[in-house]
């Protein structure tokens, strides 16, 4: 089982993307977690609804959740995003359904509601935030569906233990997810060459990584990459064997991650 997790830029190729799946779930099942930043943030501007980005103390960059927010991440993620990609994989003849964390309670969050940032040197709280951390996958309902015959495609949010819906880490729950069934290869698809040293030289490309030094490879890891270099490191710890980080603008994205073109760390 391979499980692929796509990003949520604008110009990720999901044509390309999906005939790679089309042809790969011949011999081995594809299990896929999609982002939609791009479209969340044009459908918020569209609605007059400005994306609060937050920094906490560690320098890592998230967004900040209230209601009015987690509306538009709803529509965005699990309504527009979800519902065209899984239309997408339909035309190139994969048997694709869409699917929230909160759906069977795929994903289970623990609900962080007071969060520590950093605005201006100093270290705010800021509460009522409608996010958590997945820690909990239902694996049963997807291997249920693979077991039938469906390509699971899945994005946040997440329903937390009080049953209600938060925002998470896409990135992060599929790392969870890639434990709860076991996978051992992991593919990170994005609007870059893989892990680069320098984001705006994209010959600085690193193209093996050894896990020992995911640590240090977060001096390279600019804004959203953060998150995804700690998903890398989780989904290590948790027993995937090796993880691909790709370009997914590509004709053939998971083809080329798999052949070696990106960053392979094992």
């Amino acid at each position: 089982m391979i499980l692929i997790k796509v990003g949520g830029g604008p110009a990720l190729n999901w044509d390309g993307i999906a005939r790679d799946v089309a042809e790969l779930q011949r011999t081995v099942p594809i299990v896929l977690v999609h982002g939609a930043n791009a479209l969340r943030n044009d459908l918020a501007a569209r609605l007059g609804i400005p994306v609060r980005t937050v920094v906490s103390p560690s320098g890592i960059t998230s967004v900040y959740t209230d209601q009015e927010a987690l509306d538009v991440f709803l529509m965005a993620y699990a309504g527009l995003a979800n519902k065209r990609l899984v239309a997408c994989l339909q035309r190139h003849g994969v048997n694709a359904v869409g699917l929230s964390g909160v759906d069977g309670r795929l994903w289970e969050a623990k609900a962080k509601k007071d969060l520590l940032v950093r605005d201006n040197g100093k270290t705010k709280l800021l509460r009522d935030n409608l996010t958590g951390r997945v820690r909990k996958a239902n694996a049963g309902l997807i291997r249920l569906l693979l077991d039938h015959g469906y390509t699971p495609v899945m994005s946040a949010p997440a329903i937390s233990d009080e049953n209600e819906i938060v925002n998470t880490d896409n990135d992060g729950a599929a790392a969870v997810m890639a434990a709860a069934l076991g996978v051992k290869t992991m593919i990170f698809l994005f609007e870059a060459a893989g892990l680069l040293r320098d984001p705006e030289q994209p010959e600085s490309l690193i193209s093996r990584l050894p896990r020992a030094e995911i640590e240090a490879a977060m001096i390279y890891a600019k804004g959203r990459m953060q998150k995804k270099i700690l998903a890398v490191k989780q989904a290590f710890e948790s027993g995937v064997s090796e993880i691909r980080l790709g370009d997914g603008r590509g004709e053939h994205p998971v083809r080329d991650a798999l052949a070696g073109r990106g960053t392979l760390i094992q």
